[in-house]
Order: C-alpha cells, then structure tokens, then sequence
C-alpha cells in the first residue's frame, strides 16, 4: 500500500493549509500546520483519508485518532475539534477528503452483494476503519483525474462510486447505508440535526425534534446522544459558540452582539459557556486569533 500512498502524496502535492479544492466534484485536500480555530467547526458529512502525518477529531466526549493505516467516515453534520500532526519524519500532515451525498449512497445500494453491510451496526456517526489497498486504488484514480480534467465529467461519478463502494464493502458500511436510507434511526436523527443547524438562534423543543424524527423523546434522545455523543440541546450549544466565533473574528461583532446574534438572552452565560468550550474568554480568544491570521 505504500506505493499507493506515494502517487496519492505526488498528486495532492500542491494542497494549501486550508482546504484546497481539486476541481473534482465533492473532493478536496489540505495539508501542512492547521490554525486551531479553523479545525474547531461543524463539519460535513465525509470520507477522510490521511496521506502522511496524523490526525485526531473530538466529537462530545469522544477522541479518535488516524493516520494514513485508517481512514475517518463522518455520516451526519457534527461540531467537532480536530487536531493535527506532522509525520515522524517531519514531512508536513496531508490529506483528501470526499464529502458525501446521501442521494449518491442510495443509488448505489442496489448494487451491492448481499453479503455486503452484514456488520454489528453501532449508531454512532462517525468512526475509523483500517484502509484497504482497494480503497487507496479507487482514490488514487479519482486523484489523477487532477492532471486529466478533461476527463471529470466523464469519470469522476464512476470512481466516487468505487470509493463509495469500497467503504459500504467495510465496517462502517452501515453507516453509509443508514444515511442513505429514510426510516434509519441515523438517517431520521439527521432531520432533526439539520432543523437545529437552520434554526439554531431559535429556542430548542426537543418535542418538535422528536416528532420529526417519528421518535418518542426518550428514543429520540438515546438515538441522538448515540449519533452525536451530545444532547440537542449540547449540540445546539456548539453550534452557537462555533458561529459566534467566527462573527468575532471575521466580521468584528462585540461580545454582547455576537451573544445575541446567535440566540443567547444573556451575554454573561455566553461568555461563561464560551470559555468553558474554547479555553478563554470570547474578546480574548478574538484577539488571539486575529493575531494568528496577521502572522
């Protein structure tokens, strides 16, 4: 496989520290050091496949690790803290990631063996897997596209397919299939996370959520907190301090209109939420990061 990995490094070679398209629907890359606060953000749903150095992703309460013997599935939109690393060797973190398309997932369902997706489903989503030297296959074909442009049209469907396929073939094929498929506790849960994504200045009622899931509150709950590891009401928090964030940073906003901006009726508890969710308080936390991005 480290032949694999070697032509993938050459063809993403030109990744910028932020996420660089490549001009292929859906795919993206990034490498080198990666400011803090960009890797604290809500995150789509993807595939991750680390080429060198490592990263790890917190979720809640839960921390995984990869590297480039794992590759990162994450099926519903979660806020999430990532960091990270170089390789031993020095050469600088490197990564291509595949945003998913439920639609594409469930177009491809039928296609699959019936001995494909008969793993233990757990309900969490997002997990890591070992990569296969058929999945580095599959990217590094999507990836020559790049020097091939001509070519995307034609063929980038047929690879993000193989990709696709090569992840339902695995453990986590569940968790592709369950987003793709309607009356999935996973793929109902995610109704709910969208409304809170819209709506997410509004006043919570977990009543509304759950009726939309077709849940009970309870199931809807355990469902939830199982997808996510947080509560509505957690993720809604996350959600609010993430955006508040970037109106600080990126359009100047007070502390006290950044609060009620994103829904907060006191500015105190904010600040107070905000702190314990990012280490400082917000105005200096805005500081250190402006002076990071003048650097």
């Amino acid at each position: 496989m480290e032949q694999q990995l070697n032509e993938l490094r050459t063809l993403a070679a030109h990744a910028e520290n932020r996420r660089t398209e490549t001009g292929i629907p859906r795919v993206a890359m990034v490498q080198g050091a990666i400011p803090e606060h960009q890797l604290a953000a809500v995150y789509d749903p993807m595939i991750n496949l680390i080429l060198t150095g490592s990263k790890s992703m917190t979720v809640g309460g839960r921390t995984l690790h990869y590297d480039p013997a794992t590759y990162f599935v994450m099926s519903v939109d979660l806020p999430a803290a990532g960091v990270v690393h170089p390789a031993d060797t020095g050469a600088p973190y490197l990564a291509v990631s595949l945003t998913l398309e439920a639609s594409t997932i469930a177009n491809l369902l039928g296609d699959l063996p019936d001995t494909a997706n008969r793993f233990n489903a757990r309900e969490a989503g997002f997990s890591v897997a070992a990569v296969t030297p058929e999945l580095l296959d599959a990217w590094v074909r999507m990836l020559r596209l790049m020097d091939h442009p001509a070519d995307i049209p034609a063929l980038a469907q047929v690879y993000e397919r193989e990709i696709l396929y090569r992840v339902l073939q695995g453990p986590m094929g569940w968790m592709l299939r369950d987003i793709a498929l309607p009356d999935s506790a996973l793929s109902r849960v995610n109704l709910a996370i969208q409304q809170i994504r819209r709506d997410y200045t509004l006043p919570l009622r977990v009543e509304d959520l759950a009726n939309r899931a077709a849940m009970s509150v309870s199931a809807f709950h355990r469902h939830f907190k199982s997808a996510t590891t947080l509560s509505p009401v957690q993720y809604q928090k996350q959600i609010r301090l993430l955006n508040a964030r970037t109106l600080l940073v990126a359009a100047g906003y007070s502390v006290t209109a950044a609060a009620h901006e994103v829904g907060y009726q006191s500015s105190t508890q904010f600040s107070r939420e905000y702190l314990r969710e990012f280490g400082q308080p917000p105005g200096k936390d805005a500081t250190r990061i402006a002076n990071v991005l003048r650097r």
